[in-house]
């Protein structure tokens, strides 16, 4: 069993997109003191395989020379119980000496970009996109592999043909996410993405990908395929993640994800007390998130999702009702949605419309023909990852 450590370096970022829920401009860096503690938290902490993302804010603000040394101080220290990295950046300080650096380690990048330049631009202020496209130019000409992953918000869901055919047309892969309510906006729902828009909207990617099949990759689609034809999460969404992910923030504050980063009430200890797992256990964060599992067995018994499905995101439920537990991701209603295209579509392709669930679908019949690909054929493309997803 693997788990996984998210360092965020700083929670500052040198962009200002407009519906950026967790940036904050004066945010601390982390020192390589703070790498140098986590280390000697997790030698004792777990024996298992961990992977780290460096997330933010923006982590290369941290710098090449943070890199230099807290790459190989995390993976010369803890190579024994098995190491991985990868890295969401907006590429804008991406410079050679850091690409080659992270290609030394074989750091996948995940970057964003939200559809053509002038709606990036809109979306995530002027000159986001060139600047973005450049750092990608660097990365690319090192051998980093980079994906993007494109925020659909209240605004850019009218324009969802010229964002999927501009990431088609660029041989870019994609990843998709729901603009959330900021939390630093006085207006928090001006940008975001209502939960029954984003269930139209994965259903007609779905329709396109399976369209353009092997012309790009859509990220959330697999997984969400990957979740329901193996009857379990294959992504940290779909998951029970407590206990299995961390975040370490500039401090060496630890919070149970990324997304808590900075706000104090979900600060389960510090890497500089070399806090056990009993020890975490102890703080209010982590008895809300176990309170959270506990909800979601009881209020979501009855649905044929909840095995891969698990109430959706955490953070989602719990943030917006001030940390108290009032409901399930409210992204629910957009997971249904999506799972009963998924589940229609593959009915119709290998038994012509009979009710059959997962356990049912075999994997060696042939499928119904069709003048596109089926759900089947991006199940054979993609086969099912051995490990959760981030």
């Amino acid at each position: 069993m693997s788990f996984h450590v998210m360092i965020i370096p700083t929670l500052g970022c040198p962009s200002n997109c407009k519906y950026c829920w967790s940036s904050e401009e004066s945010s601390p860096v982390m020192t390589i003191e703070t790498i140098d503690e986590i280390v000697k938290w997790l030698k004792d902490f777990r024996k298992e395989p961990v992977t780290f993302t460096f997330h933010g804010g923006e982590p290369l603000l941290a710098g090449e020379e943070f890199y230099r040394k807290a790459l190989p101080a995390l993976a010369d220290e803890l190579h024994e119980q098995g190491i991985a990295f990868a890295l969401q950046t907006n590429l804008w300080k991406m410079t050679p000496g850091l690409a080659n650096i992270l290609a030394e380690y074989n750091i996948p990048i995940g970057s964003s970009l939200d559809g053509p330049k002038e709606l990036t631009d809109y979306q995530r202020g002027e000159g986001y996109y060139d600047k973005t496209m450049a750092g990608y130019e660097i990365a690319k000409a090192n051998g980093l592999n980079v994906s993007f992953i494109c925020t659909f918000t209240s605004h850019s869901i009218k324009f969802k043909e010229d964002i999927f055919k501009f990431f088609l047309d660029n041989g870019l892969n994609l990843k998709l996410h729901p603009a959330l309510p900021s939390l630093r906006d006085d207006n928090p729902e001006k940008w975001a993405l209502s939960p029954k828009e984003y269930g139209e909207l994965l259903v007609y990617l779905l329709d396109q990908y399976l369209e353009n099949l092997n012309d790009i990759q859509l990220m959330n689609l697999d997984n969400l395929c990957q979740c329901y034809f193996g009857g379990r999460g294959t992504v940290c969404t779909f998951v029970d993640c407590m206990g299995d992910t961390f975040a370490v923030g500039p401090d060496g504050a630890i919070y149970p994800c990324y997304r808590f980063v900075g706000m104090p009430e979900y600060v389960m200890g510090n890497v500089y007390d070399h806090p056990s797992m009993e020890d975490l256990a102890r703080s209010d964060a982590w008895k809300l998130m176990h309170q959270y599992k506990d909800y979601v067995d009881q209020e979501c018994a009855d649905c044929t999702h909840i095995k891969y499905c698990r109430g959706g995101c955490p953070y989602n439920a719990i943030t917006p009702n001030g940390g108290e537990i009032k409901g399930v991701d409210p992204h629910c209603v957009a997971y249904k949605r999506i799972y009963k295209e998924i589940v229609d579509l593959a009915n119709k392709e290998l038994f012509g419309g009979s009710g059959a669930g997962p356990a049912m679908f075999g994997f060696g019949a042939e499928p119904v023909k069709s003048g596109k690909a089926g759900i089947m054929d991006l199940i054979r493309k993609n086969s099912a990852p051995s490990e959760v997803q981030y």
